[in-house]
């Protein structure tokens, strides 16, 4: 990367280079560098022409898709802002975030349309670009898909200031010659990621072209000894509007590889791509690798293409890993990140042999500390802390949040640093072992304990497929430890009981839960991660009635 480049930039040139090799391949059709790059430049001109300048936001509301691809390189080959959101946002929130980012503009799916539609008296969104979710796909697989009914369709209506993508990619196809150059600086946003959290409404993470292009340099170029980053064909079971789909799986475009795309997670499509168009790695959250592992129809499929198993968005149980590692032979590694570092802060390197449990050590571009919650003041070298983060192009603030921004923005011996809210602990090598979150520690009898080690423990039985522990308020003991169990389909006659004396074998007395709660399923984000916030609301609410 040289300095003060761009994500255009940068795509541009790589896509000079490999003109004619696959970029994306989006439900077994393959797309080109030159072509992505010949609709990204017809849409950025389409939207100059349509009112959009440079700096205005414009959000992408729409599934992983080679629309999704386009829309995020024209939209900054515009000078314009992305603000990719995920596609099953309800009103309330496309409206809350349409306001918060200041959007001018909004690219959405066809089913979303309605949506849009009852927002937009609401925000400053002026235009709005529509795209069905086949309509960049050869004729013969459009017809094919309607004939089936395997489409999904929404209504929708064209107007002045309503455009389909399809139409606007035909009509400024020959008139990419006349864009402007880039000449926006790499301190410039190229995006704004929204991100949840403790508080009530997601915040705005703004994320520069130099940000996005060192983390994502760093993330895809981690698998360069097993094969080199050009060769790379990467599932991309992750979705673009996160940070791990983006610095893991898109980035893979500013380095010449190929992104394998599909709408939304489904196992079969999933090793049927694997298998037939060979690709090197796979991005999931640990969820994903449990229902692989547990998939009837695994064995009917070759999925020995894959070097590089990536687990991302949550700690890997090491049950999971130790299941990968013997039906596979092969390893899953891990790495920690956070919008706000732009994904990886710790990564496993995949030419040593990583010490279990361990997300990995510091990438080189992060700087990070272990410190005391309460005083900032570093801990020893294996002892827990809450990890503080670094780095020279970073996140300084939220989005129009001033009180988050100085909760979670700090200076430290002369530099900003993050607080993820994260506990960690280091060995004398540098490699990072996740602990707990801050906020889901339990206060237990004057003892801190970890949620997230009593949950690895749970999932370590046979029977179990999901945990959560969260602390239920208690005159006596501070918190009482209460968790709640999902076992597996078709799993009967296991009690509490039987889970409690299961973590008696590994924790110790103060650690094992007091109650066991089985239910059908636990609440998790669009990213697959546990929300244990929920389940104490709920708690909560039980409580006081």
């Amino acid at each position: 990367m040289t300095e003060n480049s761009t994500i255009p930039i940068s795509f541009a040139s790589v896509a000079d280079r490999r003109a004619y090799h696959t970029a994306v391949i989006y439900l077994g059709t393959r797309y080109s560098y030159q072509k992505v790059r010949k609709m990204a430049e017809s849409f950025a001109a389409a939207l100059l022409d349509t009112g959009i300048t440079s700096g205005q936001r414009v959000i992408i509301y729409v599934p992983n898709s080679i629309q999704w691809v386009v829309a995020w390189l024209g939209i900054q080959r515009a000078g314009g802002v992305c603000v990719p959101i995920t596609p099953i946002y309800t009103p309330i929130d496309l409206a809350y975030i349409a306001n918060d980012s200041d959007a001018e503009a909004i690219v959405c799916a066809d089913t979303n349309f309605g949506y849009v539609k009852k927002v937009l008296p609401k925000t400053r969104i002026k235009q709005v670009v529509i795209t069905k979710m086949a309509e960049l796909l050869p004729a013969w697989k459009r017809l094919f898909g309607y004939l089936f009914d395997v489409i999904p369709k929404g209504k929708t209506i064209l107007d002045d200031h309503t455009f389909l993508i399809g139409k606007l990619l035909a009509t400024y196809a020959n008139c990419t010659d006349t864009l402007p150059e880039t000449t926006d600086s790499g301190s410039d946003i190229a995006e704004i990621l929204y991100t949840g959290g403790t508080t009530k409404y997601p915040k705005g993470v703004p994320i520069t072209h130099d940000l996005f292009l060192v983390s994502a340099k760093e993330q895809i170029q981690i698998s360069e000894p097993l094969f080199p980053p050009q060769d790379n064909v990467i599932m991309a079971n992750a979705p673009l509007f996160h940070v791990l789909g983006q610095t893991c799986s898109l980035a893979t475009l500013l380095e010449g590889g190929t992104l394998l795309l599909q709408p939304k997670v489904n196992l079969d499509a999933t090793f049927e791509s694997i298998q037939r168009f060979k690709a090197r790695t796979m991005i999931g959250v640990p969820m994903l690798y449990r229902m692989i592992l547990e998939h009837d129809r695994l064995d009917q499929y070759h999925l020995g293409s894959v070097d590089y198993w990536f687990s991302g968005g949550d700690v890997l149980p090491v049950e999971v890993r130790k299941r990968w590692q013997k039906r596979f032979g092969k390893t899953i590694y891990q790495g920690y990140g956070a919008t706000e570092t732009c994904g990886g802060v710790a990564m496993c390197s995949t030419d040593i042999d990583n010490p279990p449990k361990s997300v990995g050590q510091a990438v080189a571009s992060k700087s990070i500390k272990i410190v005391d919650p309460a005083t900032l003041k570093p801990v020893e070298t294996g002892k827990p802390g809450e990890l503080v983060v670094s780095s020279e192009s970073m996140v300084l603030n939220y989005l129009n949040k001033p009180e988050e921004t100085a909760a979670s923005f700090v200076e430290l011996d002369g530099k900003k640093w993050y607080r993820t809210a994260d506990v960690f602990s280091t060995d004398e090598n540098g490699h990072l072992f996740f602990v707990d979150r801050t906020v889901d520690t339990i206060k237990h009898k004057g003892y801190r304990v970890s949620a997230s080690e009593i949950e690895a423990v749970l999932q370590e039985h046979p029977a179990v497929v999901a945990s959560c522990v969260i602390g239920v308020p208690d005159e006596k003991t501070g918190q009482r430890i209460k968790a709640y169990v999902v076992l597996k389909e078709d799993i009967k006659g296991i009690t509490g009981y039987e889970l409690i004396k299961w973590c008696r074998h590994s924790l110790v007395a103060y650690k094992i839960p007091q109650h066991i709660e089985f239910r059908d399923m636990l609440p998790k984000s669009k990213v697959g991660k546990l929300l244990r916030r929920e389940i104490r609301d709920e708690e909560k609410r039980m409580q006081e009635q």
